[in-house]
This record gives structure tokens, C-alpha cells and sequence, in this order.
């Protein structure tokens, strides 16, 4: 957060200086964007596999095979969720949300994917539809679907706050992805990563920067749906914060379960294919 009150006199080119250009860090202009044609399409007769409902204030895992699809829908009021995702095959891929905003933005939608950290950085999931899209962003620059936000957890919760709360999203990740690998809750926690915020409206205040939230939009029926790249394991925490409105970390916000829904195409979609790890050669140097 910048000082209210700077302690250094501004230069005599500081409008100049502020007033360069800026450039787009990642120009992703090479990165083919997929057709959501074909998924689509492939929607058509998909059987439902099976669905998790994810109680209030806790997580579950569930698991999508490669090419199906999967969908978070609100179902009883509004709520925001938590999500992890990681190759089923191996743990130690999984959503690298800080490389997906550098490509994509700080909000996703349908068309953007969700990509693994490196030194794989691949698509893990394709968003294929998205009820919310019409928001778009709002007067505060407020938006869905956030990949800016950490998740909530116990020890940032300690320092601002001095409570021991044990429902942060952090907290029913790790219990999640310690029921469904059968780990000690210590080593599933360093499986925890960065999320994706499904539902959440959040943006940065424009005079000091700092990440907010406000009450998301989403009313039941409402839907986030994904295609899976690759074989997932995924964990959803229901936010102790509700719909954000307020606070997270609360006992004290309404909240709703969230129901995570897996469908079988009968097909793959039209000229996909699974995409391999990245093609850098590592032998050329680190």
C-alpha cells in the first residue's frame, strides 16, 4: 500500500515519467485461444458421472478424468468457493493461479485456461461456459472468478485478527486432500496452493491498491464449467465468508454448500487432444 503522505518530493518530470505507456507483459497473442465450439457440442448427451456436495464451511476432493467435464454451481443462496486442482498423476503438478493471471487477467471466463506451474505449465482445465459472464466489471472494477486472492487460512487469520479459526479455505483444502490421499493432514497442506476464487467479486481499490470483496452475484442455478486437460484430483472449499459480502473467516456469515457436478461426453470434443508438458528443453539451462 502506498503512503498517504510521500516523504520525497516529486521530480520536476514526474508527470512525464507517469505518463509512459504501459506494456502488456505477457503479449499472448501466439497463445491459440480455443473454439468452445467443439465443447460445446460435446455436451450433447453427456451422462452425469457423479456429483460431491460440498457442505458450508468445509471442503471436499473430487476427481474428473481427462476429457470431461466439470461444473461448480451454486445451490441453495450465495456462495463463494475455493479451488485446487492438481494432475492426478502427479501432485507436484498443479494450478499455478500467479502464471494463469499473468496470461489471462485477474478475473477468468469461459475461453481461459487454468494453467500448471512449471516446469510443466500446461493446461490443467479449459473454462468452457460461465453463467456470470454478463458482469463483466463494475464501477469499483470489481469482477469474478479472481485469481488475485490467496485463499483464507489460519495463520493470516492469527495475525490480523488473534483467533485461532480452523474453517479458513487454507484449513478444509488440507483436510480435503488428506481424506482422498490418505497423507497426514502436515504433508497434504504443502499440496495447498493459490486458488482459483469461484464466485468471488473482488478487484483493487483504486486509491490504495488493496484487494477487496464485496457480495458476488452468483444466485443458485448459477454455474462455472470446466473441460479437464488432463486426469484431475480437485478440492472445493465451501468460503467461511459466505458471499463475501462481509468478512471470511466468520462463523458468523451465512453460508451455503456448493455442488461440483462430473459428465461424461459421449465423445471427445472435435481435434482435441491432451497437451503434453511443455516443449522447453530444460538441457539449454535453467
Amino acid at each position: 500500500m502506498k503512503p498517504d503522505h510521500p516523504t520525497h518530493r516529486a521530480p520536476t518530470d514526474a508527470a512525464a515519467r507517469k505518463a509512459v505507456a504501459p506494456v502488456i507483459c505477457y503479449p499472448t497473442d501466439s497463445l491459440p485461444r480455443r473454439d468452445l465450439a467443439p465443447f460445446h457440442a460435446a455436451r450433447a448427451g453427456w451422462t452425469l458421472l457423479h456429483e460431491t456436495l460440498i457442505p458450508a464451511r468445509d471442503a471436499r476432493c473430487f476427481d474428473v478424468p481427462a476429457g470431461h467435464f466439470f461444473r461448480i454451481l451454486s445451490v441453495e443462496g450465495p456462495q463463494v468457493g475455493d479451488l485446487n486442482l492438481w494432475n492426478a498423476q502427479d501432485l507436484g503438478e498443479r494450478f499455478f493461479s500467479g502464471k494463469t493471471r499473468a496470461l489471462h487477467g485477474t478475473h477468468l471466463s469461459a475461453g481461459d485456461r487454468m494453467w500448471s506451474n512449471l516446469p510443466h505449465l500446461r493446461p490443467l482445465a479449459l473454462i468452457t461456459d460461465d453463467t456470470l459472464d454478463w458482469y463483466g466489471f463494475d464501477a469499483f472494477g470489481g469482477s469474478v472468478h479472481d485469481v488475485i486472492g490467496t485463499r483464507c487460512d489460519p495463520y493470516t487469520h492469527n495475525l490480523l485478527a488473534g483467533g485461532q479459526y480452523h474453517h479458513c479455505c487454507h484449513s478444509n483444502l488440507t483436510r480435503a486432500l488428506a481424506a482422498r490421499t490418505g497423507m497426514p493432514v502436515g504433508q497434504a497442506e504443502l499440496h495447498v496452493h493459490d486458488v482459483l476464487n469461484v464466485f468471488m467479486c473482488t478487484g483493487f481499490t483504486r486509491d490504495t491498491g488493496q484487494y477487496f470483496m464485496k457480495a458476488s452475484p452468483v444466485r443458485p442455478g448459477d454455474y462455472l464449467e470446466f473441460f479437464a486437460e488432463t486426469d484431475l484430483i480437485g478440492a472445493l472449499s465451501a468460503c467461511p465468508g459466505g458471499d463475501c459480502s462481509s468478512e471470511h473467516s466468520s462463523d458468523q456469515a451465512a453460508c451455503h454448500p456448493l455442488l461440483v457436478q462430473v459428465f461424461k461426453p459421449q465423445k471427445a470434443p472435435d481435434g482435441w487432444t491432451p497437451p503434453g508438458p511443455n516443449g522447453y528443453d530444460r538441457s539449454h539451462g535453467l
